[in-house]
């Protein structure tokens, strides 16, 4: 028998500046064009907070302050073990929002880094489902999205 691990927990940034969220892809090797919110996953004994600025940094080399969280987001691989919730929080910039170019992230899964209007995002193959709702306010208070498959 299979031991039952607990599902991932991750931290998620949402940042909006001059009306653009950013999006990151974190499939490396052209896995998949799926874009979601920066973030990653915790470290036990830190707390969210503090592993969300890490990991927007190592991911984008933005500075950040972590506001309040505003939406949970679980997904699964029904076939396999692999189970994780995200908290996604709000998020406002400490440095400048321009993304350097030559940025790498530290664990090399980001492949692309970009900041995109909420139109654009209707072009985009993006995670959550109610990412643009919360990220532009649609919602009150904390969101959940119901758990679902993982999609590459």
């Amino acid at each position: 028998m299979t031991p039952i691990s607990s599902p991932r927990l991750a931290a998620r940034a949402l940042i909006l500046h001059d009306n653009h969220l950013l999006l990151v892809n974190a499939w490396p090797e052209d896995k998949s064009d799926l874009m979601c919110a920066p973030g990653g996953g915790v470290e036990r004994g830190s707390a969210l907070p503090d592993n969300l600025i890490r990991e927007v940094y190592e991911e984008t080399g933005l500075d950040i302050t972590v506001g309040a969280p505003c939406l949970v987001n679980e997904f699964h691989d029904p076939n396999g073990s692999f189970h994780q919730v995200d908290i996604y929080f709000r998020c406002t910039l400490v440095s400048a929002a321009t993304l350097d170019e030559n940025w790498e992230d530290v664990d090399e899964i980001i492949t692309q880094r970009r900041w995109v209007t909420r139109a654009q995002m209707a072009q985009l193959r993006v995670k959550p489902d109610s990412l643009v709702a919360v990220a532009w306010g649609d919602t009150n208070g904390i969101t959940y999205d119901p758990l679902e498959p993982i999609i590459v």
